[in-house]
Formats: structure tokens, sequence, C-alpha cells
């Protein structure tokens, strides 16, 4: 009877050692079990492989941390739809309040090579968050935040988080619940803006319908420009069409400026605007 039900076992056993979902469901567990909230630990040591304009470049964290404020968010991938369109930009757009709020850099993690997140970087046109190569994962494991993405064929990845880093120590995680798929409720950059300053005050998102060659449009743009305000131009006969100009501003002229969905109109109504609100 012992041996009867040792074979059974050693069967079902090989069963489920064979069985790849079963494997995926066990190595994701075993990843997820690794989670963990590292508030007032130190950040990881290690070296990471960067490169920018001139080449590879080691960047320590100590160079990222010693001394000062900083945001880090982490992402499962560059050029991945949600890191591409919402959590990376908003980092970038809301970079300069954070900077108003005592955050020295603002750091952007994936377990990502170097020419991958140099790439990812211009195509995005990141100026303000710094992009940071985790290629080996040493850092997010560390951090406990790597798991395994094997069914969407990325390998080992990181969980997407955020955090407050005070002279390289972990002041506050914002982890994203362990739920299917790719979970985005609290590590944005909104939350942690409200985490470190709850009065801060977002910038209106700003648009401004131009023309090339168009001398008030390049007025427009430069008083944006002059008061650090972040916009989005919409050229016409590239990016819109003179009848849909129309009918969103009820004007063929240009420019046309948005702020906060509002329709401010030409260079001189946005001089009056940005008078006023100053």
């Amino acid at each position: 009877m012992y041996r009867k039900d040792l074979a059974s076992m050693a069967v079902i056993a090989l069963k489920r050692a064979t069985n790849p979902l079963t494997n995926r469901l066990d190595a994701r567990q075993m990843m997820m079990n690794t989670l963990n909230d590292r508030e007032g630990q130190a950040v990881p040591n290690v070296t990471f492989r960067t490169r920018d304009d001139v080449g590879w470049q080691d960047v320590t964290t100590q160079a990222l941390f010693e001394g000062k404020t900083v945001v880090v968010f982490s992402l499962p991938g560059a050029f991945t739809p949600t890191c591409s369109a919402t959590h990376l930009p908003r980092y970038e757009e809301l970079a300069p309040v954070f900077a108003a709020n005592g955050v020295d850099e603002i750091l952007c993690v994936s377990v990502n090579d170097g020419f991958v997140m140099q790439a990812w970087q211009r195509d995005q046109g990141i100026e303000k968050v710094r992009v940071i190569p985790d290629g080996n994962g040493h850092f997010t494991a560390g951090m406990g935040m790597l798991v395994d993405k094997e069914d969407l064929g990325f390998g080992k990845r990181s969980w997407r988080y955020s955090m407050l880093v005070k002279n390289g120590v972990v002041d506050k995680m914002f982890i994203e619940p362990d739920l299917p798929g790719d979970p985005f409720t609290v590590s944005d950059a909104d939350t942690m803006l409200a985490y470190i300053n709850a009065s801060a005050k977002a910038p209106e998102p700003v648009a401004v319908i131009s023309r090339t060659g168009c001398p008030h449009c390049q007025r427009a743009k430069d008083l944006l420009t002059a008061r650090q305000i972040r916009f989005n131009e919409i050229v016409v006969g590239r990016d819109i069409d003179q009848v849909a100009m129309r009918g969103l501003t009820g004007s063929m002229s240009v420019p046309q400026v948005f702020i906060g969905g509002q329709l401010i109109g030409g260079a001189d109504q946005l001089t009056t605007y940005l008078m006023k609100a100053s």
C-alpha cells in the first residue's frame, strides 16, 4: 500500500512538472511571493550599465541617490502600451512640479538593456526624467520586485511600482496590487505627487494648433515656453485639416490655444490669459 501511494504521488508530481501551465503558475506564485515593501531600507547597491550620446556609462546607486531626494518608478518594459502612453509621459509632464516640491531627480527603471532604454527615451521625447536600464535585473531583484512574465515572452521583468527615496533610503513605496495582467492604479505620477504634497497643483494640459511659418503661432509658443509651460503642438496640414480645426475652434485663424480643455484663442488672448493667471 505504501509503495502504491508513493507511485501515485510520483506520477502526479511528474505530470505537474511536465505541465507548462502549472510551471508558469508556480513560477508566477514564487515570484509574486518575493514582492515586499522596503520602506525604511536602503536601496540595493548596484552599478547600472547606461548609454548616452558618448557611449556606455557606468552609474552607481550611490551616485544616483546619495544626498538626494529621488522619485523612482519602475515598469515592465520600454515601448509597451501603458508605460509609453501614460506612466512615463505623466512623470515627464509633472517633473517641474516635483522639482518645485523638493525632488532632485526622477528615475524610470526597467529591466531592459541600455540601447532599448536610450531609444525609448528619444522616441518619447523625454528630457526631464532619467531612464535607467536594469539590464540584468540586479536592482529590481534587490528591491524584491523581479517577476516572471514568461506568459508574455518577456522573461523576468519588474513589477510596476514607484517609490520616494531620501539619501538612499526608501521613504515610501506604492506597489501595484497582485492582480492578473498589468495593474496600474497606485504607481502613477499623480499619486506620488499627492503623497509628497497633497496641495500641489498639477499643470493643465495645453495644446497649440499652429501652421508652419506662422509668426503669431511662434509668439504663442514663445509665451508658453518662457513660463515653462509644456504644450503639444498640432500643425494644420500635418496633424489636423482645416475642416477639423474649424469644427474644434469655430475659426480658420491660427494659433488656437487650448488650456485644460478650454479654448483660449490666439496669441493676444493667450497673453491676456497668462497675465491674469500670474
